[in-house]
């Protein structure tokens, strides 16, 4: 017995009940107006406006300059830094793309569970073969100025998690400190220990010192008032250097 389906033969469903595929959802018009979507155009067009400028300077500069970066990248040092917009890695330590390697979140964070840095590390690590791994936070950081609020932000409060615990674990040191400027750079600066001291943790760093390739954590700051970077004096190098609860081997 054949049957067939008694809906085959209707029209497709139109308005509201028909099915919306990506092609109907981008041509839909913005419903907030002309003058919106003007403005987007722009700032995309302008967007590939100066990266024309800047590829057309590059190889004005150096003709080879884009068939030597096609080839091969060969940084020394990996850049764990926060998102902020106005902390760019390359241009605060002056190194051209293929001399950095950069992984960045909100508020510099390394945790033992995330996929993206650990997958970052391990490849810088393992095939790139950074000689340094440096963990960069910055005064005025926005991740750990709400850390030390109640304030509810949505998802990202379960990440700022992580600068909550730091808080508490220094609680007594940050309460003392009366100005809320300085309390927040200063959770600023262990936030950054905190974090060398997790990528310490991590199996990818603890293989490399096991099988002999030099690797070393650096913890910085970084001033948006004067543009200066300042080293925190947490610079680890060997397992030796880290709790042996830590140690893997």
């Amino acid at each position: 017995m054949v049957t067939t389906n008694p809906r085959e033969n209707e029209p497709p469903p139109t308005g509201r009940d028909a099915p919306r595929t990506f092609k109907a959802l981008h041509a839909c018009p913005d419903r907030r107006g002309p003058c919106y979507a003007t403005r987007v155009s722009r700032l995309l067009d302008e967007c590939f406006a100066a990266n024309r400028r800047w590829a057309d300077a590059a190889v004005a500069s150096d003709p080879k300059f884009f068939s030597r970066l096609e080839a091969l990248q060969s940084p020394d040092l990996l850049w764990i830094g926060c998102s902020d917009s106005r902390v760019p890695a390359n241009e605060i330590l002056g190194r051209a793309p293929g001399e950095l390697f950069v992984h960045r979140n909100v508020a510099n964070v390394v945790e033992h569970t995330d996929v993206n840095c650990l997958s970052v590390l391990q490849y810088a690590v393992d095939v790139l073969k950074v000689k340094h791994v440096v963990v960069v936070g910055h005064y005025g950081c926005g991740g750990v100025r709400a850390a030390m609020t109640s304030q509810r932000l949505g998802l990202i409060d379960n990440w700022l998690r992580h600068i909550r615990d730091v808080h508490l674990w220094h609680r007594d040191e940050l309460t003392a400190i009366t100005d809320p400027d300085a309390r927040c750079d200063r959770l600023a600066e262990l936030n950054v220990e905190h974090q060398v001291a997790n990528v310490c943790h991590t199996t990818i760093v603890q293989d490399a010192w096991q099988r002999g390739q030099a690797v070393t954590i650096h913890g910085w700051i970084y001033s948006l008032a004067d543009g200066l970077l300042r080293d925190l004096g947490a610079v680890v190098s060997s397992p030796d250097q880290i709790p042996p609860e830590y140690r893997l081997f």
